[in-house]
């Protein structure tokens, strides 16, 4: 077990993780949750995804929502996640500086969330980061289905790695490794991540946990406890996966900076800012959100 960390970055998703799976919502009520989530003070926002409108069309008006961050403050770094080479240009020529490409480590959800195996997926990382550097443009490579797949079942670590090494090779900038179904666990976490810090050097390495069994929390807790220093979350616990049957609820904001805030490490993140951001994602989508703290609130009065 490492030393925890002063400082863990989180990432927040709800923009985009969080709201692709719901009903489209107005543009206006996107930039109103917006506004609500850089209040927390957030430093790295996740704001939308360049993939095709008809697969995700809750997320088909990312030019738009992308030329609406010129509005708020660059100590922000927003970013947007891509499927393609082609997706990675309309992002970049929509202005964002950060985009993150996704590799599934599970074949049946690669051709399900993309079209193609993983081999192929993989493959197209290098003209990808070509693309973006060509253009200053930082590229992470998100794995996903890193633990589990929800028709291939468990996945092997070595399909893990091996993307991870080939992200690697191709100049990426960050990795990160995605429980996309939930169904990570602490002893899992660790595991895998003992594997994959090995092979990325000083490379940063991030993580992205759904609570949909409940263990999602105490996974990220196991993560940065492993040495992991960035995470995602989503306000309220808003979102999960349209290709992967029963992947709801991200890990909420709010309740990872509580129990982050309880072991000292410092999050950038302002707890009733995020918890209020959380009940603006809950009005605007309509229906009850899972997160614990926006129910129960802070156990510290103010």
């Amino acid at each position: 077990m490492s030393e925890l960390p002063n400082h863990v970055t989180i990432r927040e998703v709800a923009l985009r993780d969080g709201l692709q799976i719901e009903t489209p919502i107005p543009l206006a009520a996107k930039i109103e949750l917006l506004e609500a989530i850089v209040a927390t003070g957030v430093r790295e926002i996740e704001a939308t995804a360049f993939v095709s409108p008809s697969k995700v069309p809750a997320l088909a008006d990312a030019p738009e929502l992308a030329a609406a961050l010129a509005d708020f403050p660059d100590t922000v770094e927003f970013s947007a996640l891509v499927a393609s080479a082609n997706g990675a240009k309309r992002a970049i020529a929509a202005g964002l500086g950060t985009i993150e490409y996704v590799v599934s480590a599970a074949d049946a959800h690669s051709r399900a969330n993309v079209g193609r195996s993983t081999a192929e997926a993989t493959a197209q990382i290098a003209e990808i980061v070509a693309i973006a550097h060509d253009s200053g443009t930082q590229v992470e490579v998100i794995i996903a289905t890193a633990w589990d797949c929800p028709f291939d079942g468990p996945t092997p670590p070595q399909r893990v790695l091996d993307v991870v090494s080939a992200a690697t090779a191709a100049g990426a900038d960050r990795l990160a490794i995605a429980d996309t179904i939930g169904t990570a666990t602490p002893r899992r976490v660790r595991s895998l991540i003992e594997q994959v810090q090995p092979l990325i050097g000083e490379l940063p390495l991030g993580a992205h946990f759904h609570n949909t069994r409940g263990a999602g929390l105490a996974s990220a807790y196991a993560a940065v406890s492993a040495g992991v220093c960035r995470l995602d979350a989503s306000v309220g616990g808003l979102g999960g996966c349209p290709f992967a049957p029963g992947a709801s609820g991200n890990i909420a904001t709010e309740d990872l900076v509580y129990l982050l805030r309880d072991s000292d490490i410092h999050t950038d993140v302002d707890l009733p800012a995020a918890i209020n951001a959380a009940a603006v994602a809950q009005r605007l989508v309509g229906h009850e959100l899972p997160s614990a703290l926006l129910r129960a609130g802070d156990r510290l009065p103010g």
